[in-house]
């Protein structure tokens, strides 16, 4: 099933219309997706179960913001507290559901780390492996609420 048209507007005021749809991509049984970004969430670095899973080619992630993965299913309120987690240098763990170049989707569980050189945090590496069923199960109503509330705000 396909979706409309969605344009997607992110948070540096950037855009992209993509065809949602609502089709799952597994996560990889003993995979690991892993990539790293400056501190402006631009991708410097990127594996190759990154560039399989996200449908797109390692030239077109390397130098783009990570947001262009986010889902318009994911609610606001999460990046901002991973953004603010991170920032303060803790790592950040979490659900998100990623948006395929294609417009399919995949679930991961995030682990965010900063890269800390020199007691200065110079980067990201973001660690992704397969999410529990039934937490993402969980998440799916609580992440609809969420955006419902950031909806009516």
């Amino acid at each position: 099933m396909i979706s409309p048209l969605v344009q997607l507007i992110y948070h540096d005021g950037t855009m992209r219309e993509v065809l949602v749809k609502n089709e799952e991509i597994p996560f990889p049984e003993g995979k690991l997706i892993v990539s790293r970004t400056d501190l402006a969430g631009i991708i410097t670095h990127c594996n190759p179960s990154f560039v399989e899973m996200s449908g797109y080619a390692q030239e077109e992630l390397i130098g783009r913001p990570h947001h262009i993965l986010r889902h318009p299913d994911m609610p606001a309120a999460a990046f901002q507290d991973l953004w603010a987690t991170i920032q303060q240098g803790q790592h950040w763990h979490g659900y998100v559901k990623n948006l395929r170049k294609d417009g399919r989707f995949y679930w991961v569980y995030a682990t965010v780390i900063p890269n800390i050189r020199d007691g200065i945090i110079t980067g990201f590496t973001s660690v992704r492996r397969k999410p529990s069923r039934v937490k993402v199960q969980e998440c799916i109503p609580l992440y609809a609420q969420m955006n419902e509330a950031e909806a009516t705000v």
